[in-house]
């Protein structure tokens, strides 16, 4: 079970460090004209680069704290606060009738869900 939730937790923190890396660089325009970034017109552009952060930032909780062994605890807090982030983009997806996105959106949501409980029960 450990290498799957590892496995799990390095795709999600690639994701997460993509997905933040974007927010944080682009400008919000440029951001919304990527494929994936049309919500993007949605939010002001500090509401994106503050996103962006907790993204980048999540991911690094997923890896850095259970890889060293200081403050493992911090790994499946990470997990659920992208679980969240996960939620409010499957609701944003919805209401701009982006159902094809919204599929993705809670297969990471059920991803961060089981790391957040294989590191924190298992």
């Amino acid at each position: 079970m450990n290498i799957v939730l590892w496995i799990v937790q390095i795709l999600l923190a690639l994701l997460f460090i993509y997905a933040g890396g974007q927010k944080l660089m682009m400008s919000q325009e440029a951001f919304t004209q990527t494929p994936m970034g049309g919500y993007g017109s949605d939010y002001s552009a500090g509401f994106l680069k503050m996103l962006g952060s907790f993204e980048a930032l999540g991911a690094i909780g997923l890896i850095l704290p259970w890889l060293t062994g200081i403050l493992p605890w911090l790994t499946p807090l990470a997990a659920v606060g992208l679980a969240i982030i996960m939620l409010g983009a499957t609701n944003a997806r919805y209401k701009r009738g982006e159902t094809q996105f919204a599929v993705g959106t809670v297969v990471f949501f059920l991803m961060c869900a089981f790391v957040a409980y294989g590191r924190y029960f298992l």
